[in-house]
């Protein structure tokens, strides 16, 4: 059953979830190609309350009863099969598609789909391509999983030719999209609660790059070993990215660091495409504008508009983010969850012209800390002083007996905290004049930050 024969205007759309990050803009674009959209969430949000604003009906919690009239239903990964609408709709015949179905069928309505996938890095990549791609005035429509500034949300929906998409390989939603530019930033093990191991990793982000059709471009990271084993013997073309390897088709030269932010010039096929400075630290946001840069000079863009646009970001929401300070201590949140995202984190941050860097992390499920518990022990000793917080369940049961205790008995000099508000004790105490606290982890440490902003400690 394919889901593009009902993305038509006077359909009904039911989404399951209609709230959350990429089904709020979900429900947006289909209700301006005319589609009749209606939902259901648990919650009330601002995302609710604007779609409302534009006549879209969302009820309230989940009931058989709210899908009424309609003549397909989108749901989100969140939602089950038990989930009284899913199984309503099952019982009613009424066809039921994951929401990655629906973006895939809408994506092939524009001329340009750019797809940004990786381990890490994908967030701020595919905003970095929305600030680039808003700079050459190409009105993108964007999906990002996260918020950015420029927008206040984590999309837009645009009238331009572009569409500018954050791929995940969780649960392979990204092999329901239809790329006509794919971008692979780098490919580590995670997600093992779903992947296998790394090898089944790498054939998923393969399969992903060979979506592509001909005429389209694969977009990907000279220097990630998981990137070239990956498409290691394919027939398609790729455009490599790299940082200083000149055979790459895009690389960067002259970089020059000032205060911990780089500039650099961007040269693709051996001549200078766009001289670029950063308003992020580390190296691996150097690549990430890379990756960018090599899509929007793929699909085109000026690179004038490269260095307007990557000059006004500032970063996503959640990605080195400014909270504020304490006592003289400068007070950040990072969403980063896995050690390769630690490790990029963290080597930034000593870079920077801190007394002393006091990290507060917090694990990310069960699964992934007991598959990475070695990588993690090793990146959380590069700051000078660790608060753990307990692991963040997510969608998991405890069912490996593990807890961050473990991790703290092997990182030296590390402080254990079984709740949030333990943590934020722990950094009033802490913290000094000069100090760098950082609140790291997928799940909700960023609240310990919040609250000794607010002085609840």
């Amino acid at each position: 059953m394919d889901i593009s024969s009902y993305l038509v205007p006077g359909k009904r759309a039911h989404l399951a979830g209609i709230g959350g990050v990429s089904m709020s803009p979900l429900a947006e674009v289909l209700h301006s190609m005319g589609l009749e959209v209606q939902g259901s969430d648990m919650s009330e949000n601002a995302n609710v309350q604007h779609l409302r604003s534009l006549g879209i009906s969302i009820a309230i919690g989940h009931a058989a009863d709210h899908l009424g009239n309609c003549d397909f239903v989108v749901r989100t990964a969140a939602i089950h099969d038990d989930n009284p609408e899913i199984s309503g709709a099952v019982t009613r015949g009424i066809p039921v598609f994951e929401r990655a179905q629906a973006w895939g069928a809408i994506m092939k309505g524009y001329k340009n789909a750019l797809c940004i996938s990786g381990t890490h890095g994908k967030t701020t990549t595919t905003s970095m391509a929305t600030h680039i791609f808003m700079a050459a005035q190409k009105d993108p429509t964007v999906m990002i999983g996260g918020t950015l500034e420029l927008l206040h949300s984590g999309y837009r929906v645009g009238k331009g030719d572009t569409i500018i998409a954050e791929s995940c390989e969780y649960c392979n939603s990204f092999l329901s999209f239809s790329p006509t530019v794919a971008v692979l930033l780098n490919v580590e093990a995670d997600h093992l609660d779903f992947f296998k191991d790394l090898a089944d990793i790498e054939h998923s982000f393969r399969r992903f790059a060979e979506l592509v059709p001909i005429g389209g471009h694969v977009v990907a990271n000279k220097d990630d070993a998981g990137v070239r084993e990956t498409l290691s013997g394919t027939s398609q073309p790729v455009f490599w990215f790299s940082l200083s390897d000149p055979s790459a088709q895009c690389h960067a030269d002259n970089l020059v660091w000032t205060n911990g932010l780089p500039s650099f010039d961007v040269t693709v096929r051996g001549s200078h495409y766009a001289h670029v400075s950063l308003q992020v630290g580390g190296e691996h946001n150097v690549m990430n504008a890379l990756a960018a840069a090599s899509a929007a000079y793929l699909l085109g863009i000026d690179g004038n508009a490269v260095g307007l646009g990557l000059a006004t970001f500032h970063g996503a929401g959640r990605r080195f983010e400014h909270k504020g300070s304490f006592h003289g201590a400068e007070v950040y949140d990072d969403y980063a969850h896995h050690p390769g995202e630690l490790h990029a984190l963290l080597t930034m941050a000593k870079k920077l012209p801190y007394q002393r860097i006091i990290c507060a992390f917090q694990p990310h499920t069960y699964t992934r800390t007991k598959a990475l518990f070695d990588e993690f022990v090793k990146e959380l000793q590069l700051p000078d002083i660790v608060v753990l917080a307990e692991i963040y369940a997510a969608r998991e049961q405890n069912d490996l007996g593990i807890s961050s205790q473990d991790l703290c008995a092997k990182i030296p000099g590390s402080i254990y905290c079984s709740t949030l508000d333990k943590v934020t004790a722990a950094l009033a105490e802490l913290a000094q004049p000069g100090d760098l606290i950082l609140t790291v982890g997928a799940g909700d440490i960023y609240k310990a930050g919040e609250k000794l902003l607010k002085g609840d400690s």
